[in-house]
């Protein structure tokens, strides 16, 4: 299990950073206000925008003590031209290659967190932790992460090195991890990383059924047919953050902490006024009663639609999403 010295209860996602809208000074601030503020966990990929993110990162370090920062670093996506996901590369011969450009691109001589991106069903998810662990041998990775893996995948890639944390998708619009997934880190004493806590933008307070990012109108929560029914459930959850003086993604980030200190939410702010706004969360203790109340104005069988595709991957192609 990660010690809270390397990280704190939240984390800062920085892939929105890469967004042709983004303003790149504001990225680089947004990530020194986090650091300074004690957020350490800085979590990326290589195959944000091509590598973009990574220097975008690997910049903002600069002046800045390098065993601060919690880098988190997904490998193994191949992207298309149109930056779409069309494969996956996590063969054990190549990992050592995608570590060798990332170090490059961060400016850092190490990774903190190296963690397949997915897993390859016709790969022995052993095999592939073996590569990352001789890394670790070496020096080069700290510690070893997993994305979006099933339970038993988990325990065996556990059983060849201690997997330190695992990412996946939790948020009031998405609690599938609360059946297998949570049990069974918690089980193995690992920590898990939250991603799309405010479900894709459903929870950031100021969407409406006219107002959906073309970014995410693949999920299929911001399709026309769940967009309404979805739309007043966050009114419901509206009630409550008025009550309580905060804002609906404050909310929503506060319940996932309130989950259990072995959750550790990411923001995907790339502004420093979201993430001045989204730490106020940090502030908000929410009781069991608070809990209850929260999860019953979303109730499970009330959502429309899920709100990420489950991509699985063979022999490098996607064959189910």
């Amino acid at each position: 299990m990660v010690s809270k010295k390397e990280i704190l209860r939240l984390g800062l996602g920085c892939s929105r950073m890469s967004n042709a809208n983004s303003d790149r000074r504001e990225s680089i601030a947004t990530i020194h206000a986090a650091m300074d503020a004690g957020i350490t966990h800085i979590n990326t990929a290589d195959f944000y925008t091509s590598g973009h993110n990574e220097i975008l990162i690997g910049e903002a370090l600069k002046g800045y003590n390098r065993d601060k920062a919690f880098l988190s670093v997904k490998f193994g996506a191949l992207v298309a031209p149109n930056g779409k996901m069309y494969g996956l590369d996590v063969r054990p011969q190549h990992i050592k290659n995608y570590l060798t450009y990332s170090l490059k691109r961060l400016g850092v001589d190490y990774i903190d967190l190296y963690q397949p991106a997915r897993i390859d069903l016709d790969i022995p998810v052993e095999e592939t932790i073996g590569a990352i662990s001789e890394l670790v041998d070496a020096g080069y990775v700290k510690q070893i992460g997993m994305t979006q893996v099933e339970a038993d995948t988990l325990r065996k890639a556990h059983s060849v090195h201690p997997i330190s944390l695992v990412e996946y998708q939790y948020s009031l619009f998405n609690r599938n991890i609360e059946n297998d997934i949570l049990p069974t880190a918690r089980d193995l004493g690992i920590n898990v990383v939250a991603f799309g806590t405010l479900a894709h933008g459903l929870l950031g307070g100021n969407l409406t059924k006219d107002k959906v990012d073309h970014t995410t109108s693949h999920i299929p929560l911001f399709s026309k047919e769940n967009i309404d029914k979805n739309l007043s459930l966050v009114e419901a959850l509206r009630q409550i953050a008025e009550e309580k003086q905060m804002t609906v993604a404050q909310l929503a980030v506060a319940w996932v902490l309130a989950k259990g200190e072995d959750i550790l939410p990411l923001i995907g702010a790339r502004k420093v006024s979201q993430l001045l706004e989204s730490m106020k969360a940090l502030d908000v203790h929410l009781n069991g009663s608070d809990v209850k109340r929260i999860e019953k104005a979303i109730q499970v069988n009330e959502i429309a639609g899920g709100s990420f595709p489950r991509m699985q991957f063979k022999n490098g192609m996607v064959v189910q999403q």
